[in-house]
């Protein structure tokens, strides 16, 4: 069993049901956000519902890379992490070309070049004790591209799989574990106003599926499984006109 979990991004969507989920199956937790009231009210909850647990809360602004290394030292040093969960993203973007570079620049600093920070930070960690569990949350659209408002969100996840994948071939046979979760669409603060969101689930049970594939090491997996795995084939390979239907 991983015991010691760090999250990202956990104040809020997601990052804070995953938090209640594995808090739930008995995990020592250490989230971080840059909203840590949001966090300490998180944090009483856990606590007051699984008074066994340990959890840890550390404001953590990921496009501060300097304070991802600090942040991932000082909480490995307290709970020696067996895994970390890159949650940390933004959802903001414009259509190319719309004066709105810096929307698109937040997200791509967030999304891609955060997580670079704290995939690397992370590796330092598992490095040094030859094992861990690095999971990257991407997402479905990071398997084609997307249009509009979605398009460099899309290429942060796109770059982040990748990311994913290159560490499992060069970590293949090796005790550190490599995990891509690719959510499609889950009810969560990040999507509340997209007005197109097909096969969405609400937050619980697709968190619950996103636990599942995290709990299993699985190397990718589309979550939930239906209908995005079948889909996720067909996306991969529909042409154009096909792929602007579906999406």
């Amino acid at each position: 069993m991983r015991r010691n979990i760090l999250i990202t991004g956990a104040s809020s969507g997601l990052g804070a049901e995953m938090a209640r989920q594995f808090a739930a199956k008995g995990h020592d937790l250490a989230l971080t956000a840059r909203r840590t009231e949001r966090l300490e009210a998180l944090r009483a909850e856990l606590t007051a519902s699984y008074p066994q647990i340990k959890v840890a809360i550390h404001s953590l602004d990921v496009t501060d890379h300097d304070q991802v290394f600090k942040v991932f030292r000082e909480v490995d040093a307290e709970l020696p992490l067996d895994r970390i969960v890159v949650n940390a993203g933004l959802g903001k973007g414009a259509p190319l070309g719309t004066g709105r570079f810096d929307a698109n620049r937040d997200t791509a600093l967030t999304n891609f070049v955060g997580a670079l920070a704290q995939a690397e930070a992370a590796m330092e960690l598992f490095r040094a004790r030859n094992a861990g569990h690095l999971v990257l949350i991407a997402s479905i659209s990071a398997l084609r591209g997307f249009p509009k408002t979605v398009t460099t969100y899309a290429a942060t996840k796109a770059g982040l799989a990748s990311l994913g994948e290159g560490l499992r071939l060069e970590l293949l046979g090796k005790p550190i574990k490599v995990s891509t979760i690719y959510p499609g669409y889950i009810r969560s603060e990040m999507n509340e106003r997209v007005a197109h969101a097909p096969f969405i689930v609400d937050t619980e049970p697709g968190v619950r599926a996103m636990v599942a594939a995290i709990e299993a090491e699985k190397a990718k997996a589309y979550v939930p499984a239906r209908p995005w795995w079948p889909l996720a084939q067909v996306m991969r390979f529909a042409p154009l006109p096909l792929l602007k239907r579906m999406i």
